[in-house]
């Protein structure tokens, strides 16, 4: 995986050619991803879903993380990302089903890990139940959902903590259901701004439905 190939990108998003994966994280080249926010309705209630990344991921292992997202591969066009969230959830969803909300830069820097993204961020009004979900175990341990609201005060309000429900693989391969707290210490690092940036397009979205 990390020899694939991806195209890199100067600032103003002009090609600049084409590395490994690995190669783009370690110099710190930008490069393209796709991004799936899953929203659901319930009653008066909006829920947003996120991925608990598996244990065994090199990076942020066991981290709430956006629901289905990864690299867009050299050869690939944004549509094709879609296959993402097939990949990783068991979903089959179609590209013309995603509401687009934008391209955002998408950064996470660390020591010997510099991550720097276009994010294609796309939005999907979910109605799947949790035993629809076929996880792919390499990448994703699990899924859970919060009142938007909620995540909303947490990041753009004063908040410290929210609930959040689901299940989680266990490690006989059974689904564990699991209620629990969480803070912003249990997110993958993205930049404060990028979540801003991502539940405000979201909210947005979530008012035009609603009038």
């Amino acid at each position: 995986m990390e020899n694939e190939q991806v195209k890199i990108f100067d600032e103003h998003r002009n090609q600049i050619g084409m590395t490994t994966r690995q190669e783009a994280h370690k110099v710190g080249y930008w490069h393209e991803t796709f991004q799936c926010w899953f929203v659901s309705r319930e009653d008066q209630t909006y829920y947003i879903y996120f991925q608990i990344r598996s244990a065994t991921k090199k990076d942020f292992p066991n981290l709430l993380d956006i629901t289905a997202a990864g690299h867009l591969l050299a050869d690939e066009t944004v549509e094709d990302g879609v296959r993402e969230v097939k990949e990783e959830l068991g979903i089959h969803v179609s590209f013309e089903k995603l509401e687009p909300l934008g391209v955002i830069e998408d950064s996470i820097i660390q020591e010997n890990f510099v991550d720097r993204e276009f994010a294609n961020v796309f939005l999907y009004p979910c109605q799947y139940p949790f035993a629809e979900y076929k996880l792919q175990k390499e990448e994703v341990s699990g899924i859970v959902k919060a009142d938007f609201n909620n995540v909303y005060q947490l990041w753009l309000g004063d908040k410290r903590d929210i609930s959040v429900e689901g299940f989680e693989i266990n490690e006989d391969g059974r689904r564990d259901p699991i209620k629990k707290t969480v803070s912003k210490n249990s997110f993958v690092p993205h930049k404060h701004s990028y979540y801003e940036s991502i539940l405000k397009w979201i909210d947005q979205r979530i008012n035009h439905t609603q009038t």
